[in-house]
């Protein structure tokens, strides 16, 4: 009925990362090629995140908060504070570079972070697109609500509703808030499914799902999703990709050789630097902790 796939947990430092792909027994859900929960965790007075300019290409970046704030900057001269509820795409094309911090606000009085970093592969013909980000709020991205859920779209087509966000690929992808005992239907239509119980409790047709773990669902078969306390979902999936993708670092392509230049380039300082963020960076590592798949 299902693949399974365990997270392993990183400790950063002021919160924990829940990291369920890349994983050796599957590389992608749909687009979807990399899956991070964090948090849920709090900064002390004066702390925060502080993910220093680092490049990323040929995918695309969703950010989605269940608590908290970011501030996002790049290099196009984008500058962004994504609050909960709302989604920050960031298409990196053929590059781009981007910081992501926690607002000076939150920082003097403490806060909370917790939520979603995800990255699309872009599919075969767009992988070099020129980078672009845009961001929708809260009220901007679709709700269902009906028996004890409440279901955000964040991407694509569910229930009837349809996100606003660019969709390179066909992509579903869903935050489901559930009261104890509420159900809703997982519909068959994507290529490729899967779901992520974040906090709470939570089964598929019967069968208990354990928390923070990746469910791989079989294609084609519609299921129930149904809460045993009240719970938060995450379902994520799309069209199945033909051509594999390869992974290091920050770098998702479909060529080795375009990974290795793009190494070099940041190596050698080629890409462009961040507006208002310029003064630090992550160095290219010599073993990234996103292991390279396949």
């Amino acid at each position: 009925m299902f693949t399974v796939i365990t997270p392993s947990t990183h400790d950063i430092g002021a919160f924990d990362v829940r990291r369920t792909l890349p994983d050796k027994a599957r590389t992608m859900v749909g687009p979807f090629i990399f899956v991070d929960q964090f948090g849920p965790a709090h900064f002390d007075i004066g702390q925060g995140m502080d993910v220093r300019p680092h490049p990323h290409i040929n995918l695309a970046t969703v950010t989605y908060l269940f608590e908290g704030a970011i501030d996002h900057r790049d290099n196009l001269g984008t500058y962004a504070t994504i609050r909960p509820g709302a989604c920050n795409l960031m298409t990196a094309g053929s590059g781009i570079v981007h910081s992501e911090r926690t607002p000076a606000a939150e920082r003097a009085t403490g806060s909370a972070i917790s939520g979603m970093q995800t990255w699309l592969a872009l599919p075969d013909g767009k992988e070099e697109i020129a980078p672009a980000f845009e961001h929708a709020a809260k009220e901007e991205l679709p709700l269902i609500e009906d028996g004890g859920v409440s279901a955000r779209v964040i991407m694509g087509s569910l229930w009837g509703a349809t996100s606003p966000i660019t969709q390179h690929a066909a992509t579903i992808y869903a935050d489901i808030l559930m009261k104890a005992g509420a159900s809703i239907p997982i519909e068959a239509e994507a290529d490729e499914r899967a779901v992520l119980v974040a906090i709470g409790d939570a089964s598929l047709d019967g069968e208990p799902l354990v928390r923070h773990s990746l469910y791989i669902l079989k294609p084609g078969e519609a299921m129930t999703l149904r809460a045993a306390s009240d719970a938060r979902v995450m379902l994520l999936g799309g069209e199945a990709f033909s051509t594999p993708r390869h992974l290091w670092w920050n770098f998702v392509s479909s060529s080795r050789d375009r990974i290795n230049a793009a190494k070099q380039d940041w190596k050698d300082g080629k890409f462009p630097l961040v507006p208002g963020d310029s003064e630090e960076y992550i160095p290219l590592p010599g073993m990234p902790t996103t292991p390279a798949y396949p």
